[in-house]
């Protein structure tokens, strides 16, 4: 795998940027501004608390935080002394927060409001967020470890649907390749809506490439809610927003959106879900800009994605090309042979950006990053003739009805054509007489109610667009999809509701 050389280390860059433009916002978040030039400061304060408790370069600085400038603060001032820090998602169930906490055995574990310290594990030194005030006054320290790019930044941990979490570590190299792979996402002097928390991939391994664009991070509240994104764009000059589709599925059916102002968004984004060709369609049209996918994951980062310019329909089936520096292979799963083109097999990816492996897990890593550095993504795709990757599911989440492979991606991707449905997820089911088969939970679209949607007519629709083997053989109508704390479809949960539905039957 290429090194990338003369990487800059991330606290550094910051430095730059404070002396350069101190007066630029970094952070804007419940009615609070930051400036380059104060999260300089506080960066420093917080780098001296941690080293008069004795953390050293390679400790591990655990956040128990909201999404909010006082995490980011504490981020960049752990990176400041080499410390690594292992963020965890607030919305983690108390044994999953103990396993994370058990594992990166923590100096120091800076704790938030409404949060509590899981049992059993030693936390370290706890350091309460009434007292960040006091840490980030403290004088800079007179001497700072050197460092060096190779040294990891953070641990970022995978929602643990199908186990315990995993911890995914990066360092300053890789995110400054990530920085390469966001391509067009971003641009000098952008103001960002940010929606997802921040223990996720998406903002943990991207403060490198924020800081060198100077891009002011603009929170949205959590929890997240249509009306308030749509107020941060009309009042907070939001120039690029990105979700998944359920986020710009409800801010382009909210009554605000009226009376908000999309002429300053310049790119739009969308990830993590099927995406109803009609979504991109409305966004494009609503909000005057490019709406552009990607195919990324917590252990690969940015690897795929479409560009400027791409059709809607494209936009909406694939997820592009791949980012600078990345390669892409599709391989045969049970022989590792690459695969003729269109033919679905497991996606294999190998760039400068990936993780450096699992947290203190050479066996698991080895299981993922095989010899020639290449990562086992366990997603199912193809390459088609134009070029682009097309996801067809998890390689763990397809099921064999009657014989025949079925890829949830590849149904769900035809029921979200629907009219009627807004949107949809598909899992396999154990089945006396096929061994599996497939159930659709669809969420009506707006206008729409669960009594317009039929079985016998979504099966037929799909027997119209894919083989009649892959129509769901039940649909159960829901609400809304139940989510992980990293905003993806929980399919685990989605096999509970089905088994359930099942019992009920009986």
């Amino acid at each position: 795998m290429p090194r990338v050389t003369g990487t800059r280390l991330t606290a550094d860059l910051l430095r730059d940027v404070a002396q350069e433009d101190p007066e630029r916002e970094a952070y804007v978040h419940d009615g609070k501004r930051a400036t380059y030039g104060w999260l300089d400061r506080v960066a420093d304060g917080f780098a001296a608390t941690l080293l008069d408790r004795g953390v050293a370069r390679g400790d591990v600085v655990v956040l128990l935080l909201p999404s909010s400038i006082k995490f980011a603060a504490c981020y960049l001032g752990a990176l400041r002394v080499g410390a690594i820090t292992s963020a965890i998602n607030l919305r983690l169930g108390p044994r999953e927060q103990a396993s994370i906490v058990a594992r990166t055995e923590p100096k120091v574990t800076v704790l938030g409001d409404g949060a509590s310290l899981p049992d059993g594990p030693d936390p370290g030194f706890v350091l309460p967020v009434e007292d960040l005030k006091d840490a980030f006054a403290a004088d800079p320290p007179p001497r700072l470890p050197k460092l060096d790019p190779s040294d990891a930044t953070c641990i970022v941990w995978t929602s643990g649907t199908t186990g315990a979490p995993k911890g995914a570590v990066y360092d300053h190299e890789r995110q400054a390749a990530i920085s390469r792979n966001i391509g067009e996402l971003t641009q000098l002097g952008d103001r960002r809506l940010s929606v997802l928390p921040f223990p996720h991939v998406g903002y943990m391994t991207r403060v490198w490439d924020e800081i060198v664009h100077r891009t002011t991070v603009v929170l949205a509240g959590e929890p997240w809610s249509a009306a308030e994104s749509l107020r941060l764009i009309r009042e907070e000059g939001i120039t690029m927003a990105t979700g998944v589709p359920t986020q710009w599925q409800a801010v382009l059916e909210h009554p605000d959106l009226a009376k908000t102002d999309f002429s300053g968004v310049r790119v739009a984004g969308l990830g993590a879900a099927a995406i109803p060709p009609e979504l991109v369609r409305r966004m494009r049209e609503v909000l005057g800009c490019p709406v552009l996918t990607r195919y990324t994951s917590t252990e690969a980062g940015v690897t795929t994605s479409t560009r400027v310019g791409d059709l809607d329909e494209m936009v909406a089936t694939t997820v592009g090309r791949p980012a600078p520096d990345v390669e892409l292979r599709i391989v045969d799963p049970s022989h590792g042979h690459d695969v003729a083109t269109e033919e679905v097999g497991e996606v294999l990816t190998r760039s400068p950006a990936m993780m450096v492996g699992y947290w203190r897990d050479p066996e698991l890593t080895a299981s993922v990053i095989d010899d020639d550095g290449w990562l086992h993504t366990g997603d199912l795709g193809f390459i088609g003739t134009d070029g682009n990757l097309r996801i067809a599911g998890r390689l763990k989440e397809m099921y064999i009805r009657g014989g025949y492979n079925v890829y949830p991606a590849e149904v769900e991707g035809a029921l979200t054509e629907h009219p009627r449905i807004g949107r949809v997820a598909v899992i396999g089911a154990p089945d006396d007489r096929l061994g599996e088969i497939g159930v659709a939970f669809v969420v009506p679209a707006d206008g729409s109610t669960g009594g317009d949607i039929e079985t016998d007519d979504l099966r037929a629709w799909c027997r119209d667009r894919i083989a009649d083997y892959k129509a769901p053989d039940r649909v159960i109508v829901l609400d809304d999809l139940p989510v992980t704390p990293m905003m993806k479809i929980d399919k685990a949960a989605l096999a509970e509701l089905a088994e359930l539905a099942e019992k009920e039957k009986t």
